[in-house]
């Protein structure tokens, strides 16, 4: 007789897809690690199958067959719309994985893993930047955060742009002088921006190397540059922007709640990003609680599927301290 799971929790980023299979008293009966979760990119059907890879492995370690599960909890990077969301969740019920599937953005999982209910705000900033809600009534807070498009700003990428831009203009006379025009180039062993821009546009070094630049940012921040200085305080800015603005749609920007950081800038803790968002978030959101989320992902995942059958508490706090 095969092993009956009671949630399928996949956290699925853009570099790497963590799964994990739940029983029904909260131990995790097994674990698999796949490929990143590119939809915009490989298409749907191709973006799943690599899902499929670390699902198959998961549910084989334990012995479970297919359809043993009761309920998927999918929380998804490019799922960043409610028609997405949809689209996902009909390509994964289709794969027999689970009797029911729920399908969210992956940013619900930092939330849910951060919170002791499912209460609360999360803002995760690591390649782009994103910001959700969510209330035990269901009741949800979010934005697009497809970029520039959508009003976003931040992000590794985005910081790394903006941090060129600046020492671009430095160098050739365009804007204020800053250390970025010096520090950016060195970081890949060029003497000047223009070498910097000539490589990034005819490929001597890859596009997806900008987002080594966002640390760059803060050393020369931190050693007191002004223009870099400014950037980390606009980026504390848009994460207190977005974080109250979903407090006071959730109608917690006065009372007491949980705002859940994530995502590897955050996670870095700079003093500086850390100071100001405390300073700017004090203003706005008094009552508000910082904490950066160390919770893996999958986690959060697991528990929005506990929370989704039912589970007791004690069946929460099992699951929970198997990733304390």
């Amino acid at each position: 007789m095969g092993v009956n799971g009671a949630v399928l929790a996949i956290d699925a980023g853009n570099s790497k897809t963590d799964v994990a299979l739940i029983g029904e008293d909260g131990a995790v009966l097994s674990t698999a690690r796949g490929g990143g979760f590119q939809p915009p990119v490989v298409g749907v059907r191709t973006a799943v199958d690599v899902l499929g890879a670390a699902v198959e492995q998961a549910l084989a370690s334990a012995g479970a067959g297919a359809g043993s599960v009761a309920h998927v909890s999918a929380c998804l990077a490019n799922a960043d719309l409610p028609v997405e969301e949809e689209q996902l969740t009909e390509a994964l019920l289709a794969r027999g994985w689970g009797r029911t599937v729920e399908v969210r953005n992956d940013t619900f999982a930092i939330l849910r893993a951060g919170a002791d209910e499912p209460r609360g705000v999360a803002v995760v900033c690591g390649a782009g930047i994103n910001c959700v809600g969510m209330l035990p009534d269901g009741r949800t807070a979010r934005f697009p955060a497809i970029g520039r498009i959508s009003g976003d700003w931040g992000g590794g990428s985005g910081l790394s742009e903006e941090a060129m831009w600046f020492a671009s203009r430095a160098e050739d006379g365009r804007g204020e002088a800053t250390e970025l025009a010096r520090a950016l180039p060195a970081h890949f062993g060029l003497d000047s921006m223009y070498a910097l821009i000539e490589a990034l546009h005819l490929g001597r070094i890859a596009a997806g190397r900008r987002h080594e630049l966002a640390p760059v940012l803060f050393a020369t921040a931190a050693a007191g540059d002004a223009v870099a200085r400014g950037l980390v305080d606009r980026l504390a800015e848009e994460v207190v922007a977005l974080s109250s603005v979903a407090l006071s749609r959730l109608g917690l920007l006065g009372e007491e709640a949980p705002v859940l950081l994530g995502g590897s800038v955050l996670a870095a803790r700079h003093p500086q990003l850390d100071d100001r968002i405390a300073e700017l978030l004090t203003a706005r959101a008094p009552k508000a609680v910082v904490r950066v989320v160390r919770e893996p992902p999958v986690l959060g995942a697991g528990l929005l599927g506990l929370d989704h059958t039912g589970a007791a508490p004690e069946v929460h706090a099992r699951l929970r301290a198997r990733y304390a």
